[in-house]
């Protein structure tokens, strides 16, 4: 499976985002500790009492962000597996996950930054196109043994 250029291709990107949602995921618990705002009593009794069992606003969007990511980016792992599978060129299927890739970077950082409006959204939106892209691309393949 690996021998496939296109495949291994997905493979790498695919590792990249996993990254980065580790990464938001690391930021999240990063922010709980240096804000003191902890989701669950017992974390906030270890760490000075229960009134930090309590919300932070930049907690809470870094924990968003990572929510989002995994919104998103679990459907492009299965897309982006069954996608490899159809035989597409491999510059096109680079720049698919490329873009997809460019725009979740650029999602997040927009939510984690408060960028101005629309930068989330477009980032979002240009996102999509390839995961639609490759969606109607498996769904033409597989047709004929539906």
């Amino acid at each position: 499976m690996l021998r496939s250029n296109v495949f291994s291709c997905f493979v790498f990107y695919a590792v990249l985002l996993i990254l980065k949602m580790y990464a938001l995921a690391i930021i999240t618990g990063q922010l709980r500790l240096r804000r003191k705002a902890f989701a669950n009593p017992e974390d906030a009794l270890r760490h000075g009492g229960l009134q930090f069992f309590r919300e932070d606003p930049d907690v809470e969007r870094c924990r968003r962000a990572h929510l989002n990511d995994m919104e998103n980016i679990l459907p492009f792992l299965f897309l982006g597996a069954v996608y490899s599978l159809t035989g597409p060129s491999l510059p096109v299927a680079r720049l698919h996950f490329l873009v997809f890739l460019l725009c979740r970077v650029l999602h997040s950082v927009a939510y984690l930054f408060a960028l101005t409006p629309p930068t989330r959204s477009v980032a979002y939106v240009i996102g999509q196109v390839p995961c639609v892209s490759m969606a109607l691309q498996v769904l033409v393949a597989v047709i004929p043994y539906a």
